[in-house]
């Protein structure tokens, strides 16, 4: 299996698979049929080895419900990452106004659908190629956690309190791969900015890395404030971050409002980082 091999892999499938356009169906206007989601993708890979992984299962990263690669699947020897930016069409419909655009809304649901199918077809075309690989998004033992459940456990198999966290985080193995850095709103900001959607894949292929993990975690952030401006429920500031509560309450409202589907991501547009590295 090789670098390049995956990213056809990924583009073909974002050009022919036909997942990336809202169908008529499912389209909230007749106008949105059609819609594409996503530009083309970019791609890291990391060692499942790397002492970075290691890292995040520290309490002040992430914590020790974090399982490592090798957790997941037996065996493994890489892990890449992939970050499919929405296209120009999405993220200009989403500027302005406290809802998320109709438009959005498709990106963020049919969106994350799109990657799960794209997710299980790598799994299956490196099965193909006499590998295993595994997305632990799409793995029954993902779990994600809300509000302090204490649904996962720490090394010594004692309940670990924690709260908006995942068993696998996309954003921290998007870092761990070399695809950028957090932002002040805790998106994560690639060469291809921030507004966008993650996954990825581990894998018993010897894939050769090419990640350098960044020293500053928030090195492609220049910290400009104007996310904060832009959260229309004051969730983000210069001075604390993002508040995950907050944020987290306004997108639920979002799905009584606009169910089955439910987003936000006005701090993701209009910003410096919409689709690039923003400069100092």
């Amino acid at each position: 299996m090789k670098k390049q091999d995956v990213i056809n892999f990924i583009e073909d499938f974002r050009q022919n698979s036909g997942w990336n356009r809202v169908s008529e169906e499912k389209a909230i206007r007749p106008d949105l049929s059609g819609l594409e989601m996503f530009d083309a993708a970019v791609c890291g890979f990391a060692a499942a080895s790397d002492p970075a992984f290691l890292k995040l299962r520290e309490s002040g990263v992430i914590g020790p419900h974090h399982p490592l690669p090798a957790d997941w699947l037996e065996g493994a020897r890489s892990v890449f990452s992939f970050f499919l930016p929405f296209s120009r069409s999405v993220r200009a419909s989403n500027a302005g106004g406290d809802d998320p655009s109709p438009e959005w809304l498709h990106a963020r649901i049919e969106g994350q659908d799109f990657i799960n199918r794209l997710s299980r077809a790598l799994e299956e075309w490196a099965a193909g190629q006499g590998r295993r690989a595994l997305a632990p998004a799409v793995n029954p033992k993902f779990a994600f956690c809300y509000n302090d459940n204490q649904v996962f456990m720490d090394d010594r198999g004692a309940p670990w309190p924690v709260s908006f966290t995942s068993n696998w985080s996309e954003r921290h193995a998007a870092f761990v791969c070399g695809l950028g850095t957090f932002g002040l709103s805790k998106g994560f900001i690639t060469r291809k900015g921030i507004a966008g959607r993650f996954g990825s894949i581990i894998t018993d292929a010897l894939i050769e890395p090419d990640n350098a993990v960044p020293d500053n975690i928030y090195g492609n952030c220049s910290m400009c404030g104007r996310c904060a401006e832009l959260c229309p429920v004051n969730a983000i500031s210069l001075e604390k971050g993002k508040d995950h509560a907050i944020c987290n309450e306004y997108v639920r409202l979002t799905g009584v409002k606009f169910s089955p589907r439910y987003g936000c991501g006005k701090c993701q547009v209009g910003v410096p980082c919409e689709f690039e590295i923003p400069r100092r």
